[in-house]
């Protein structure tokens, strides 16, 4: 037994095929454009995050100096770390490593702890099929913050000798000998720097 075709059946595959494989190569491209615009929100938050972690670093490193330098005098402890010493704004950190990762910020020094960094890319996203993104830059923003570390008590009045107070910071107690300088506490020691919640 033979079987017949009809030939006006032929060939009606072929522009459905082509429909479906368009259709999955749009959608192809609009991942890889979606995937693009991702990758560069990732590195506008890479530098603002690093941007804002190099100044509040940099402060951090500032006040454990100015704390060397009133180490005789305890009273004047609680000054430094509460962040009320006469540091430098250092945006300028922030800039400098925004640059090394291919990004412009704008650094603000929230108060004497904290710094928001808000950083662009240098570089947009690039042609896709999305039309303007091909000047479309990203822009993040990040905030650090400093926080001591130790605590201290005061020697009270009736206290003999020149005895420095014992440091607590966190679960390391330091009994502190000026004329030992490698046994001092570091700056990282003093002061935690991380990225706010």
């Amino acid at each position: 037994m033979t079987r017949r075709f009809d030939r006006g059946d032929t060939g009606q595959a072929f522009p459905i095929y082509l429909t479906v494989v368009g259709g999955l190569l749009f959608l192809a491209l609009a991942y890889f454009a979606v995937g693009q615009a991702a990758a560069t929100r990732s590195e506008a938050q890479t530098a603002a995050d690093a941007a804002a972690l190099a100044a509040a670093l940099e402060t951090r490193d500032r006040l454990a100096d100015e704390w060397l330098t009133v180490i005789l005098e305890p009273d004047a402890w609680q000054e430094i770390f509460d962040g009320n010493a006469p540091v430098p704004n250092a945006c300028w950190r922030a800039h400098e490593l925004a640059a090394r990762n291919d990004a412009s910020v704008t650094c603000q020094r929230v108060d004497a702890l904290e710094y928001t960094v808000v950083a662009e890319t240098e570089e947009a996203v690039g042609d896709t099929i999305v039309p303007g993104t091909e000047v479309q830059k990203a822009t993040e923003s990040a905030t650090a913050v400093i926080e001591t570390r130790c605590s201290f008590e005061l020697p009270t009045e009736e206290a003999e000798g020149d005895e420095l107070p014992m440091l607590t910071c966190e679960d390391d107690d330091w009994v502190l000998d000026p004329d030992d300088p490698l046994d001092l506490p570091k700056p990282e020691d003093l002061f935690d720097v991380h990225l706010a919640d």
